[in-house]
C-alpha cells in the first residue's frame, strides 16, 4: 500500500463509514461522531479493505480535505463534519466567522441558490470555505464553478451562528440570500 490510489480509495471507504453508514464498516458512532479504531480496522478486513494503523494515519494526516481527527489518546476517529446520519451532532462551539466565507458551486446552481439561500439540504449545515480557492475547487465537483461571497460577518451581527470544524471549514445553518454575492 502507499499509493495514491490506495490512498484515496481508503479515504472514501473512511468518509462512506465514518460519515453515512458505520454499520457498512462494523462500527458503532457515537454521539459526537467517535469510532474505535480497532473496530474500524477490524470492519474493513471483514470487508476485504487491507486498512492498518499505519495506513490509516496516513490517510488523516494526507487528505488534503482534512475529513478525518483522531481523538487525542489515539483510540478513536471521526470525520470533521458532513455527517449524514442523526445520531451524529458533533458539538462545535460557536465561533466567531471572518468577515467574507466562500461558498463553492456550479453555474447551474446559481439563480435558484441567489433566490433561496444557501440551504443544508441532506446535510446539518452549510458548509463554508475560508479561501477562494478551495471554494473553487469544490465548485469545480459540481460542474462549472461559480464562487459565491459570503458576509459572514454581517451574519454574526445579525445573530446567525458559525462553527468552525476540526478541518478548517465553517458550518452555519443557513445563509440568506442577502448575504451572498457571486464573484467574477
Amino acid at each position: 500500500m502507499g499509493g495514491r490510489y490506495d490512498d484515496v480509495r481508503l479515504s472514501k471507504y473512511l468518509s462512506r463509514v465514518l460519515r453515512h453508514a458505520p454499520d457498512a464498516g462494523g462500527v458503532t458512532l457515537d454521539r459526537e461522531g467517535w469510532a474505535e479504531i480497532d473496530a474500524l480496522l477490524g470492519g474493513a478486513s471483514a470487508n476485504g479493505l487491507p486498512l492498518d494503523r499505519a495506513a490509516l494515519e496516513r490517510v488523516v494526516a494526507t487528505n488534503h480535505k482534512r475529513r478525518f481527527t483522531l481523538s487525542d489518546d489515539g483510540a478513536r476517529i471521526r470525520a470533521a463534519q458532513g455527517h449524514s446520519t442523526a445520531e451524529v451532532t458533533i458539538a462545535y462551539p460557536p465561533a466567531e466567522p471572518p468577515a467574507e466565507l466562500f461558498h463553492g458551486t456550479a453555474w447551474t446552481n446559481l439563480q435558484s441558490i441567489m433566490a433561496t439561500g444557501l440551504e443544508p439540504h441532506r446535510r446539518r449545515h452549510v458548509h463554508l470555505s475560508p479561501d477562494r480557492e478551495t471554494a473553487l475547487r469544490v465548485g469545480r465537483r459540481h460542474g462549472a464553478p461559480v464562487v459565491l461571497g459570503v458576509d459572514a460577518g454581517a451574519m454574526a451581527e445579525e445573530g446567525h451562528v458559525f462553527h468552525h470544524a476540526d478541518n478548517g471549514v465553517w458550518l452555519t445553518t443557513a445563509v440568506p440570500p442577502r448575504f451572498l454575492r457571486a464573484l467574477d
